[in-house]
């Protein structure tokens, strides 16, 4: 009887629900696919969506030195989201910054990084982001940028100064694997964007390898985002492989976990990069040459002095506040509970010179790791409600000193300024 039927229906061109689908609709549906992958390679989601928001519907708040400004929607919708895009629109938006009506995007947008991306690819990202993203009716925020610091005709000058246009072209005398790691870093993966310092007109002082500065570390909305070159102490020259592809994939390893807006990316990108591409990042990333750093001397470890003091905590303040708060996690060596709970001897974010990422963490906890949807058991707790500013700075000095990390002290002010500004962006 089915077989009937099938042959019925071809004899008068219905179109059966059990018929197989054409070669071009397996085609459309593996290019979709295809962009939904490369959008979690590009992490659209986490900027595009706000807390307890719709995916891709925009509002979430960034802080620029001028005001807040708003993610766009970038849902289908025709009205208040890019509905009404072609390809070619599409494509300008992202590489270019430039809206469908011609309007300029702030470069917190990281379009000088997507500048890199290629036509495939971008072909690939417009299908998914037309076909298997939900439209939602959502209109975007205005900035909070006052007048006339909020004109965006100077940002075409900016174009003209600071966008380098052009895909990624593949590096002579370097493998595939070289290459691939180098365009998903330097492209859809925008690393710079975070990690590299920004110069007085807020561009990115570097974009790619070629210049010194690039993926150096940089602060960043109350945090430092961590050096990625293969300086040995703030850096990633203590890490070997497995150690990168680990925190890639997990937020965590021997050394380091994730905290602030990286658990983000952890979550909703690299944890999903399958291993081809993680490999490649890996390679590229450990082909950097160290740059950046405080100069100081290769980490050794050392914990002696600090057990010394921590059998004695009632003559350092410092070590007060990490006996009763912080060693049951830590350990009285510093090297906690690795990947589960991190390492304080040794650890680049405790070795930086800017202890904004330190300060601010504990202040404020970070967000979970969710790792194939099991949150990581033991987050970082915020102790802005128990502790007091100089308590913070006492033990942030202890930490810094501690283990031979010979960091620099931590200062109450520093702590109540961040304290301010974080309460104040909440």
């Amino acid at each position: 009887m089915i077989k009937t039927l099938k042959v019925a229906g071809a004899a008068l061109g219905l179109a059966l629900p059990f018929a197989m689908p054409s070669s071009a609709q397996a085609a459309d549906n593996a290019l979709v696919q295809q962009g939904a992958y490369l959008a979690k390679l590009g992490d659209c989601v986490a900027c595009h969506s706000a807390p307890k928001g719709k995916p891709f519907a925009g509002g979430l708040p960034m802080s620029t030195p001028m005001g807040k400004i708003y993610s766009t929607n970038i849902t289908p919708d025709p009205d208040t989201g890019i509905g009404r895009y072609t390809e070619e629109d599409f494509a300008r938006a992202l590489r270019e910054g430039v809206a469908r009506d011609g309007h300029n995007l702030y470069p917190a947008m990281p379009y000088p990084s997507y500048a890199k991306v290629k036509d495939d690819d971008v072909k690939a990202l417009y299908a998914f982001f037309m076909n298997g993203v939900a439209p939602v009716q959502q209109a975007n925020r205005a900035s909070d940028i006052p007048w006339p610091l909020n004109m965006r005709w100077p940002l075409a000058l900016w174009n003209v100064v600071f966008l380098e246009k052009g895909v990624y072209q593949d590096k002579t005398g370097k493998d595939v694997a070289w290459n691939r790691g180098a365009y998903i870093v330097q492209g859809l993966g925008h690393c710079g964007s975070c990690h590299t310092p920004r110069g007085i007109a807020f561009q990115e002082k570097a974009l790619d390898e070629s210049g010194s500065a690039y993926l150096t570390g940089a602060p960043l909305d109350g945090w430092f985002a961590a050096n990625l070159t293969q300086e040995q102490n703030v850096g990633l020259g203590r890490w070997s492989e497995a150690d990168l592809a680990a925190f890639l994939k997990t937020g965590a390893n021997a050394h380091a976990s994730a905290f602030g807006s990286m658990t983000s990316v952890i979550n909703n990108s690299t944890q999903a990069t399958n291993d081809t591409d993680i490999a490649a990042m890996t390679s590229y990333l450990r082909s950097l040459p160290a740059a950046g750093g405080t100069g100081a001397p290769p980490y050794s470890y050392d914990a002696q002095a600090t057990r010394v003091s921590l059998t004695r905590p009632a003559n350092d303040a410092g070590a007060r506040v990490y006996t009763e708060y912080c060693m049951h996690c830590h350990g009285v060596d510093g090297r906690g509970f690795a990947p589960m709970l991190a390492p304080l001897a040794g650890n680049p974010n405790v070795l930086e010179h800017d202890a904004s990422s330190l300060i601010n963490v504990t202040l404020n906890g970070t967000g979970d790791l969710v790792i194939q949807g099991i949150p990581a058991p033991y987050p970082m707790p915020n102790y802005a409600p128990v502790l007091n500013d100089r308590q913070i700075a006492d033990v942030l000095t202890f930490v810094r000193a501690g283990w031979n990390n010979g960091a620099p002290a931590v200062s109450a002010d520093e702590v109540a300024k961040l304290r301010k500004s974080t309460q104040a962006a909440r």
